[in-house]
């Protein structure tokens, strides 16, 4: 039997990008929320809660772009060109936010320069996010194998609000995973933070996934097309039970299963974008095979892939093993 190497291949790059976000969306939220909660104990307590996992969640974008440019040469380099300007933003404030937590402990005189710094990084990098995602569903303009649109294409209404969408649903999971790990004041912050993010990010959901099928016809096709619909219905209907679970853990002041929910409303968000998508790695133009490098480039880089991305998933499993249970602004996880 044949493998599809190509389809494997965007597996694997999917799964990368989605574990980089619910990995690294909670601690960009965390990062989002710096600015409303009061007290340095506190703020202290925050950024010690993600401190031991922030790094290697960003492994997850490393290995998605990596992917992208090894294994899709063609998309890499039409999709680049298009969304230069928010993946640069994004990379310039991910920068920043990783100098601050490392300077906000060395000083005192000048650590809210550098809470101010953790989330001004957080929140561009993730409506950067945002914009990038947006600008690439509602399509790239390709001629010739190539990029044909010009340098403000990623930006318009879409992608803005895409973009603030993705910064709502990053301070819920930063929301839900604070209420996980933190204790009192922090704890209850965050419970209030989330009971209105959690709805805001629900209605956001809805008006993106209602926008969607009207910037292309091939939208439509996917999501009410026969049999697609088939595949297509599960979705709407888990995000309603998600919503469900989020709210009524909120509601009744349970510690795991919001963060559960929020995270099980991004997976779902994401596979809607795949079903979107497929089986095209640039919409609406340029196929997953198409895109795709030779088979020989392929199989010699699945060979390293088998190895890395279980050894990835081990570390990462066990740093969060390791530091389990609840976390305090002075000694850390306890």
């Amino acid at each position: 039997m044949t493998l599809d190497l190509p389809l494997i291949w965007a597996g694997l790059i999917a799964f990368a990008v989605l574990a980089y976000v619910v990995l690294d969306g909670f601690d960009l939220g965390v990062g989002i929320l710096f600015p409303l909660v009061q007290g340095e104990a506190n703020k202290d307590e925050m950024m010690n809660s993600v401190a031991p996992v922030w790094d290697g969640n960003e492994t997850w974008l490393v290995l998605g772009g990596g992917g992208l440019f090894a294994v899709f040469p063609l998309a890499y380099s039409i999709i680049m060109p298009a969304l230069y300007a928010p993946i640069i933003i994004m990379l310039l404030a991910l920068v920043f936010r990783g100098v601050a937590f490392e300077f906000r402990w060395k000083t005192r005189r000048g650590q809210f320069l550098w809470d101010w710094a953790f989330a001004f990084g957080s929140t561009v990098a993730a409506f950067a996010q945002g914009v990038a995602l947006g600008a690439l569903v509602q399509g790239i303009k390709v001629e010739g194998r190539a990029y044909a649109g010009g340098w403000w294409d990623w930006l318009t209404t879409f992608s803005l609000f895409t973009g603030a969408a993705l910064v709502v649903g990053y301070a819920l999971l930063g929301a839900t995973w604070l209420i996980l790990k933190t204790e009192d004041h922090v704890q209850r912050r965050a419970y209030t933070i989330a009971f209105w993010a959690a709805p805001l990010t629900l209605a956001m959901i809805g008006v993106v996934s209602l926008w969607t099928p009207f910037l292309h016809p091939l939208y439509v096709a996917r999501w009410f097309g026969w049999p697609n619909i088939l595949l297509a219905i599960p979705v709407p209907l888990l995000v309603l039970a998600a919503a469900y679970i989020l709210l009524k853990g909120l509601t009744e002041r349970r510690e795991t299963s919001p963060f559960l929910a929020a995270l099980s409303l991004f997976v779902l968000s994401f596979i809607g974008i795949g079903i979107s998508f497929y089986p095209n790695i640039v919409p609406h133009s340029v196929t997953i095979w198409d895109a795709a490098a030779p088979d020989n480039s392929l199989s010699f880089l699945l060979v390293g892939a088998v190895v890395l991305v279980p050894l990835i998933l081990g570390y990462t499993g066990y740093s969060y093993w390791v530091f389990r249970g609840k976390v305090k602004a002075v000694g850390g996880y306890h």
